[in-house]
C-alpha cells in the first residue's frame, strides 16, 4: 500500500516538473507591460523554432549563418528605412552596439517583444508585416553584427 502511494506521489511530482519545464514565456508589451496577443501574428515560418523560443526565450537562429543572411535580407526590407542599412541608426536608434533605448532588448525575449508589439515613437508593432519566424531571423542578424562588449550581451548567457 505504501509503495503504491509512493509511486503515485512520484508520478505526480514528475508531471509537475515536466509541465513547469515546458511552460511558455509570457511576452509583454515593451511600454505597457500588458501580455502580447500572439494570435494576431502574421502566419508563416518555422513554427517548431518559434515554439522552442517561446519555451526558452533564446533565439534558436543565433549563430546560424544561413538564417542570419535571410535575416539581413528581411531587415533591409522591413527595418533599414528607420535604423539604417547596417543598423547604424537613422530615424530610429542604432542596433549594433551596447546602447538600447529599452534595456530589455539586451535579451532575445526583450528584443522580440519590441519587434512584435512596437515601442514608443515611430516603432510600430511588426506582427502585421513579419511572421514571428521572420522576426527571429532579423534578430539573429542584429545579434551577429553586435559590436559592443560581449559581457553586456545577455543573449549570449
Amino acid at each position: 500500500m505504501n509503495r503504491k502511494k509512493l509511486l503515485a506521489a512520484s508520478a505526480a511530482s514528475l508531471m509537475l516538473i515536466s509541465s513547469a519545464a515546458l511552460a511558455e514565456i509570457t511576452f509583454r508589451n515593451a511600454i505597457t507591460g500588458a501580455p502580447l496577443d500572439m494570435s494576431v501574428a502574421k502566419s508563416g515560418g518555422n513554427e517548431a523554432v518559434f515554439n522552442q523560443f517561446k519555451e526558452t526565450g533564446k533565439n534558436p537562429y543565433n549563430g546560424n549563418k544561413e538564417v542570419i543572411q535571410k535575416g539581413h535580407d528581411l531587415y533591409l526590407t522591413a527595418c533599414s528605412g528607420c535604423h539604417g542599412h547596417e543598423a547604424e541608426g537613422k530615424l530610429g536608434p542604432g542596433l549594433a552596439d551596447d546602447y538600447w533605448t529599452y534595456p530589455s532588448a539586451a535579451t532575445d525575449q526583450g528584443l522580440f517583444e519590441i519587434l512584435f508589439g512596437g515601442a514608443s515613437g515611430m516603432m510600430g508593432p511588426q506582427y502585421v508585416n513579419l511572421s514571428t519566424d521572420e522576426m527571429l531571423m532579423i534578430m539573429s542578424w542584429i545579434r551577429d553584427i553586435y559590436t559592443g562588449n560581449p559581457k553586456k550581451a545577455k543573449w549570449l548567457k
